[in-house]
């Protein structure tokens, strides 16, 4: 052992046991020997780590020294003090032996912890003048002997196989230091890992290299410098080492397999860190939330969330970032470069990473399973998102309305709600959108692409998202049902405009008339109103509509099609709504009740119509002569009247209708068609209402009373007419004589007079008529039917007019004369 003469510096004792001398504190440790022989070599190789921080320096030193030379490194002394000469002392320090000639000595220190480093020198002893002095050591024995060499040896570069010995031995030492705390190494023992686990760049070696005081203190010229270039990308390395492995990004040589899932990889330490996935260990721990990590690195990159500490700024946008990694990828966006490209489709990407979640797209891989419901997903990403369903984790909350989030994206996104930020924008039309999907999912209406197609009927959407929707109509999958009701949904927005229903709540208001909406879509569509915009135009005749559904609606007249198909009686409708209000026919539903009369109907916007009976509102005027109606329907019927449009016509006769009903009427003449029967004496009749009319002369329901003499009607035309008796009123004016009658049908039968029009044929004897109920009366002729007949005495006739004046002979009443 050598003892120093003072303990303000570090000394270290060549051989196998080294002796550390700092502050108060003396340790003895064993050196970490690396010798490494061979027959091509002229020269062994020590590499020697020595952790300083029991001696309380807050570092440690790598010495790389050839043969077994004796090698001093001491801290630089402070200003105005010295040290004394180092003595050998204790009995049989002499030995008679010396060691082997001796090469270059190129001692090497490393400071592991440079922040903290001090400022060190290393005396080496061998390559001296000859008149110089050199101590030598064996066995820690230490012998005094002249020792001649040339001092251009002794400033020889190192040859590049001594300096891969170097670097390997470098590597082998950072994965060292990589380990826990609780590891072997630092209990002393020694761990031994392959050379190329990871590069160690010399710039961090700063101290001053001499061997003797005459030497200079210019440190050898391959350290701290990259001199290595890479033919390939033109990157410069500091080794030879460095360059092999950099070499293998190349060539794509992974030269280390795992014995698990036989996965490659290009050095040992990125093996080691993988194996850990299998293993499960994850031996490095945060000391300020206990989180653990798989490799020292990611450790790193965690402490930074606490510390905030983001060392990697962007030069172009001066953005920061925690690890280098990340810088590189966002530099990306500025160059505009995507060195990764897919071998299937050739898209390109900014990171391997997304490369490698987008060739799962090709290859259908899932490895990422939910341990709650089996699903699988591409990324872990998604899946830790997915579990959040589970869990019931919303981790990120709106510092503006307190909403909590399962995703940072989905916050960033609620966020631009409040700041009204929409930073993307369309190329084309310039519309401005909150979302790179959204802009996306936009620029593809310019483009008509729709990359989406469902493998079951082939329908293609330009969303995933509307996709995934539309196959659950093949599935009849309803994953979001309502906590209320329990009516399920296949989407999870539908549900949320569903609960609004039953929270009453109206976030939407328009800002021209202040009416609420449920939904941002019935607001827009309200707001066309006031605008007038119909951006929906068809194709085949040119109307606009002012939603999409409206105009899809439309193109079914044109085609024909009707996709929705009763299942009691098949017929066949347009639109969803339309079955389902014609359902309720079959099952005697009738769900929406006026509050008022509490009469029942089947459908809400019937409702809507009879309440304005109530309130006697007529929203819809015309603009010609200002008459009002409740309905938009009836102002268009009316408007017809002004303009004479007739658009619906018949294709047996050309006749023209002002509405699809009445043409439908129309052509149950030619077909004969009377779908709707009397369930009491099962007459026909073409129409519904001819129906209901019907059924009330089994009823004797008469629901329209007068006001003036309390008469009663069974239906509203009836009263109507009646009333203009007390009224005097007779709107409806002949244009040749002038001559004015209470009811249209009255005036048109008096034109028949003028024009000498009669329409209506027996077919019998040809003779004609101007109204359809004298052909009727004289049909009756030739059939033989009295269908009326006298309570009383029970005689028949053809005519109900004959009955009422034979029934006045049996109650004696004389009918008034004029």
């Amino acid at each position: 052992m050598v003892t120093p003469t003072g303990n303000k510096g570090v000394y270290i004792v060549g051989g196998r046991d080294v002796t550390l001398v700092g502050g108060d504190k003396t340790l003895v440790q064993p050196c970490f020997d690396s010798t490494r022989s061979s027959r091509k070599r002229s020269a062994l190789f020590f590499v020697i780590w020595l952790d300083l921080s029991a001696c309380g320096l807050p570092c440690a030193l790598r010495l790389c020294i050839s043969s077994t030379p004796f090698v001093s490194c001491e801290a630089t002394d402070p200003p105005g003090e010295s040290r004394e000469e180092i003595q050998p002392e204790g009995p049989g320090s002499e030995r008679p032996s010396s060691p082997p000639p001796l090469c270059t000595v190129r001692p090497q220190i490393h400071l592991v912890n440079p922040e903290r480093r001090s400022s060190l020198r290393v005396l080496g002893v061998s390559g001296l003048p000859e008149n110089s002095k050199s101590l030598k050591m064996s066995g820690g024995i230490i012998s005094e002997e002249s020792v001649s060499y040339d001092e251009e040896n002794l400033m020889k570069p190192l040859s590049v196989k001594q300096e891969e010995i170097i670097k390997e031995e470098t590597l082998d030492f950072q994965e060292n230091q990589k380990e826990p705390e609780h590891s072997e190494l630092s209990h002393g023992t020694v761990q031994k890992h392959d050379p190329y686990s990871d590069m160690l760049v010399h710039s961090d070696i700063i101290n001053s290299v001499s061997c003797g005081s005459e030497l200079p203190q210019t440190p050898p010229a391959h350290i701290g410098r990259k001199t290595f270039q890479c033919p390939e990308s033109e990157k410069r390395l500091s080794t030879n080492v460095s360059l092999d492995i950099h070499r293998r990004v190349h060539i794509g040589e992974k030269p280390f397999a795992c014995s698990e899932c036989g996965k490659c990889f290009r050095t040992k330490f990125a093996l080691n860190a993988h194996e850990r996935f299998h293993t499960g260990e994850k031996p490095f721990a945060c000391s300020e939330c206990g989180k653990c990590f798989t490799t020292k690195g990611k450790l790193t990159e965690h402490e930074r969330i606490h510390t905030g500490k983001k060392l990697f700024a962007c030069s172009e946008c001066v953005k920061c970032f925690t690890t280098k990694g990340k810088l590189t990828e966002h530099e990306r966006i500025h160059t505009g470069e995507k060195p990764f490209a897919c071998s299937e489709c050739v898209k390109c990407f900014t990171t391997k990473g997304r490369l490698t979640e987008h060739e799962r797209i090709h290859t259908g891989e899932k490895p990422f399973a939910c341990s709650g419901c089996e699903k699988s997903f591409k990324t872990k990403g998604e899946l830790t998102v997915h579990e959040r369903i589970h869990t019931g984790v919303k981790p990120y909350a709106c510092s503006e309305c307190g909403k909590y989030f399962r995703t940072k994206s989905n916050l960033r996104k609620h966020e631009r709600i409040h700041t009204q930020e929409k930073p993307l924008a369309c190329s084309e039309c310039e519309k401005c959108f909150r979302e790179k999907g959204e802009l996306t999912a936009h620029e593809r209406i310019h483009t008509g692409e729709k990359p989406y197609a469902c493998s079951e009927c082939e329908k293609c959407f330009r969303e995933k998202g509307k996709l995934t929707e539309h196959e659950r109509i093949h599935t009849g999958e309803k994953p979001y049902a309502c906590s209320e009701c329990e009516k399920c949904f296949r989407e999870k927005c539908k549900l949320t405009e569903h609960e609004r229903i039953h929270t009453g709540e109206k976030p939407y208001a328009c800002s021209e008339c202040e009416k609420c909406f449920r939904t941002k879509g019935e607001l827009t569509i309200h707001e066309r109103l006031h605008t007038g915009e119909k951006p929906f135009a068809c194709s085949e005749c040119d109307k606009c509509c002012r939603t999409k559904v409206d105009l899809t609606l439309h193109e079914r007249i044109h085609t024909g099609e009707k996709p929705f198909a009763c299942s009691e009686c098949e017929k066949c409708f347009r639109t969803k709504g339309n079955l389902t209000e014609h359902e309720r026919i079959h099952t005697g539903q009738k769900p929406f009740a006026c509050s008022e009369c509490e009469k029942c109907f089947t459908t809400k916007r019937q409702l809507i119509l009879h309440e304005r009976i109530h309130t006697g509102q007529k929203p819809f005027a015309c603009s010609e002569c200002e008459k009002c109606f409740t309905t938009k329907h009836q102002l268009i019927l009316h408007e017809r009247i002004h303009t004479g449009e007739k658009p619906f016509a018949c294709s047996e006769c050309g006749k023209c209708f002002k509405t699809k009903g009445n043409l439908t009427k129309h052509e149950r003449i030619h077909t004969g068609e009377k779908p709707f029967a009397c369930s009491e004496c099962g007459k026909c009749f073409k129409t519904k209402w001819k129906l209901i009319l019907h059924v009330r002369i089994h009823t004797g329901e008469k629901p329209f009373a007068c006001s003036e003499c309390g008469k009663c009607f069974r239906i509203k035309g009836n009263l109507t007419k009646h009333e203009r008796i007390h009224t005097g009123e007779k709107p409806f004016a002949c244009s040749e004589c002038g001559n004015c009658f209470t009811t249209k049908w009255k005036l048109i039968l008096h034109v028949r007079i003028h024009t000498g029009e009669k329409p209506f044929a027996c077919s019998d004897c040809a003779k004609c008529f101007r109204e359809k109920g004298k052909l009727t009366e004289h049909e009756r002729i030739h059939t033989g039917e009295k269908p009326f007949a006298c309570s009383e005495c029970g005689k028949c006739f053809g005519r109900k007019h004959t009955l009422t004046v034979h029934e006045r002979i049996h109650t004696g009443e004389k009918p008034l004369v004029f």
